[in-house]
């Protein structure tokens, strides 16, 4: 019997006709290896193409494509004129790409919780916050970040419809989102910026890289003019602004290219992936999938297949729980951590939570927490936070399930049954 491969949460799957290396060989024998050219055009074109179709209309879009999703970040926050001493609302429950963004500009993130539907930003939360700020700081948030967790669409007619009343632009953080709709229209193209990312395990991939949806071509101007080092019209280098180097790169836009060709047979199959798992855990106690709410408006593309475990259930190795140090990242990240003394924090997933990672490790699958609400960070934990307790709630019961491309139906299969053996 042969060895079982390891089963991680996403790894990018390249097209069946090898487009990709098609494209990125065209740059390279036209000598096209810098961050702009034919395929970057190209590659944007085909980003427009897809945002701007909905089921309810044709929009007009512009997209500038970046060199990773957190450029995308700071760029639509800096062209939205956020500064050293402005506040920026974002969404508690999520990865550490949404805030840290903010203070790269000299701002101050606030943080508000989720509900207990989607996991996103709570809207009625968020204007609370919104006039709290206003009352302790006379001025309004600069802008607002909500995050499309695992790929799960956000309540954007209300984020809108309050942002609106304020005056506030918002920043939509699709990076986990590409692909899924709200209303029949894509995830990015509400507010006045739309962040996507193309890591190499999001639901399609450039390598690393990212894009930025803008509502005009004057946005996108702008936005490619801070990701060009902000270069004024001389023959010579004249700065009038601090601008970067964030353009994404034609090598990696030719891969971009090629992942276009197989982006609905990713959006497919990982929904599809999603209703085998909520099948096949129907009927395993103390184990819930998170789904998306009953409203047809929401379409999510489950980036990541996300699911709850009771704090009664007991697992396989929970007694030897958080009782050695990590020596390793989880997760890809490894040689870039910084080593710890304790195996604990004040704010971690249960035990249970954790001997499943472990247990599942073991079984050569990755399943890991969700994020750690960025309230609970200690790298924010002056900053100002408005929480009801949903975020914290859930990280120490959530974890997620492998959902990427790679993954059979069989792995499916297999993950469940480890899932149930684990389960004392």
């Amino acid at each position: 019997m042969s060895e079982r491969k390891q089963i991680y949460l996403c790894l990018a799957h390249m097209s069946e006709d090898g487009a990709e290396q098609r494209y990125v060989k065209e740059a390279f024998d036209s000598n096209w290896v810098v961050p702009m050219g034919p395929n970057v055009n190209a590659f944007e074109n085909d980003l427009k193409a897809f945002v701007n179709h909905g089921d309810n209309e044709v929009l007009q879009k512009e997209v500038v494509a970046l060199s990773a999703g957190t450029a995308a970040v700071h760029l639509a926050l800096l062209a939205c004129g956020v500064g050293p001493g402005d506040e920026v609302i974002v969404q508690s429950f999520t990865f550490c790409a949404s805030s840290h963004p903010i203070t790269y500009l000299g701002a101050t993130p606030v943080f508000v919780d989720s509900e207990p539907d989607t996991w996103n930003i709570d809207p009625e939360l968020m204007e609370t916050a919104i006039r709290d700020r206003i009352a302790k700081t006379g001025r309004k948030p600069k802008a607002i970040v909500p995050v499309a967790l695992y790929g799960m669409p956000y309540q954007i007619d209300r984020i809108m419809e309050i942002a609106n009343r304020y005056e506030i632009p918002v920043v939509e953080d699709a990076a986990e989102g590409f692909g899924s709709r709200f209303n029949g229209q894509v995830l990015g193209t509400f507010g006045k910026y739309g962040v996507l990312s193309f890591n190499g395990n999001k639901m399609i991939t450039t390598s690393g890289g990212g894009a930025l949806i803008c509502e005009n071509q004057d946005d996108a101007n702008k936005v490619m003019w801070y990701a060009t080092q902000a270069r004024d019209a001389y023959p010579y280098y004249e700065h009038t602004a601090v601008g970067y180097n964030y353009r994404m790169s034609n090598i990696c836009a030719g891969i971009g290219r090629g992942q276009m060709t197989v982006l609905n047979d990713h959006l497919a199959h990982h929904k599809h992936v999603q209703k085998l798992y909520e099948e096949l855990l129907a009927d395993v106690k103390g184990v819930t999938m998170h789904k998306q709410p009953a409203d047809p408006r929401y379409d999510a593309n489950f980036w990541l297949c996300a699911a709850t475990l009771d704090p009664d259930v007991r697992i396989q190795g929970q007694e030897n729980a958080y009782k050695e140090v990590i020596k390793s990242a989880v997760g890809g990240a490894a040689g870039v951590i910084r080593a710890v003394e304790s195996a604990t924090t004040s704010c971690q997933p249960n035990e249970n939570v954790e001997a499943l990672r472990v247990f599942m490790l073991d079984k050569k699958v990755e399943c890991r927490p969700v994020w750690k609400p960025m309230h609970k960070q200690p790298v924010y934990k002056n900053a100002p936070a408005y929480v009801n307790g949903v975020s914290e709630a859930l990280f120490k019961v959530g974890f997620c399930l492998p959902a990427g491309p790679y993954v059979t139906d069989d792995d499916v299969r297999y993950i469940v049954d480890c899932i149930k053996e684990a389960i004392v």
